[in-house]
């Protein structure tokens, strides 16, 4: 694979163009339900975990979301390989997204060196602490870099402790031949960072890849084990959040195959350690489920369709109205909708 600087594609979207100001006015959107239910939520110490697309960055809403994680409204964030792809970029260069369609036929798509280069560096440091792939590349923003072993001292602790929790991660660093000692990778646009916001708040944030969804894996650094192993201890945070939902609220704003897949699997895990310990499952949860996609002129109060209707594969809805909880499903712009919750809890809780 070739790779090409970041800085010559041409981006379509800029951090200026895009940010939207939270105490501006936002666009029409009906929230207030769903913002009653997160300040009960809020009140009673459940958790609200939001599932979002990369759309909803790409649209602006970082520093909505700042806002939110910082008055303690959101408890958890998740999103999907994209969604860690844009926010780096647009934290480190200030632009992001490209033309697919051009770019494929002219085999540059997703083939920008410092986007893989650095997202793996991001996940090589963070396997080293055992932190996932959504605290890893938070901390990395934050931090402006990392500090790297050298490749003595990995091959001292392989040695020394081969069967320690961390050798594999030490093990890939070593093979990956990055470079050691301090590493300074400069964002100048940290506020466009929701992974960045999240850190910096101390609120969990994971990230749901993959492998072959996302555009690091164009690039010669890609490792998919590494990839993985972040993926992987995200999956269990997202399960340490879902522990806590009882009476909570989980939101999934423009996640149509991600949020559904992962927090179905999420929740059976989560019931089945309950019942294993004699508790009872997550209960007393709400589910709104956001997206611009019409909801197949279906009334989801009434549960499922039947395999005879389109509406029964539309997976954004189905799956959630599986999960235990009243599903809520609202059709509009995502941004709009997460800047009238925001807008919405505001007044509740002033």
């Amino acid at each position: 694979m070739r790779v090409f600087p970041l800085a010559e594609r041409k981006s379509l979207t800029r951090v200026e163009d895009i940010l939207i100001d939270p105490s501006s006015t936002p666009a029409p959107a009906e929230a207030t339900a769903c913002a009653r239910a997160v300040a009960a939520a809020r009140a009673r110490g459940a958790a609200v975990v939001l599932f979002y697309g990369a759309h909803l960055l790409r649209n602006g809403a970082a520093l909505i979301l700042d806002e939110m994680m910082a008055k303690g409204w959101i408890t958890h964030v998740a999103t999907n390989g994209a969604g860690t792809i844009h926010d780096w970029e647009y934290a480190w260069l200030g632009r992001s997204t490209e033309s697919v369609e051009q770019n494929v036929a002219t085999g540059t798509f997703g083939s920008w060196d410092e986007t893989g280069r650095n997202l793996h560096l991001a996940l090589y440091a963070g396997a080293l602490r055992g932190e996932g792939y959504g605290v890893a590349l938070g901390r990395l923003i934050a931090e402006d870099g990392v500090t790297l072993p050298s490749p003595e001292e990995l091959a001292r602790l392989i040695c020394e402790e081969p069967r320690h929790p961390l050798t594999a991660a030490r093990a890939d660093l070593l093979a990956a031949g990055m470079p050691s000692g301090r590493v300074v990778v400069d964002h100048r646009w940290k506020q466009a960072s929701i992974l960045y916001h999240a850190f910096r708040h101390g609120v969990p944030a994971t990230v749901h890849p993959g492998i072959g969804y996302d555009i690091i894996a164009n690039h010669p650094a890609f490792n998919g084990a590494v990839v993985g192993r972040a993926a992987g201890l995200d999956f269990r945070l997202l399960g340490d959040s879902v522990e806590g939902l009882d009476g909570g609220v989980v939101l999934s704003v423009g996640s149509a195959i991600m949020a559904p897949q992962v927090f179905e699997k999420t929740l059976s895990n989560v019931n089945n350690l309950r019942l294993g310990a004699g508790r009872s499952i997550v209960q007393n949860h709400s589910i709104y489920v956001v997206d611009l996609q019409d909801g197949g002129g279906w009334d989801w109060t009434q549960g499922e369709p039947p395999k005879t209707n389109a509406a029964y594969y539309l997976r954004f809805c189905k799956s959630f109205s599986r999960m235990g909880a009243p599903m809520h499903y609202v059709q509009c712009d995502n941004v709009a909708f997460v800047h009238n919750l925001y807008r919405e809890l505001g007044r509740l809780v002033a």
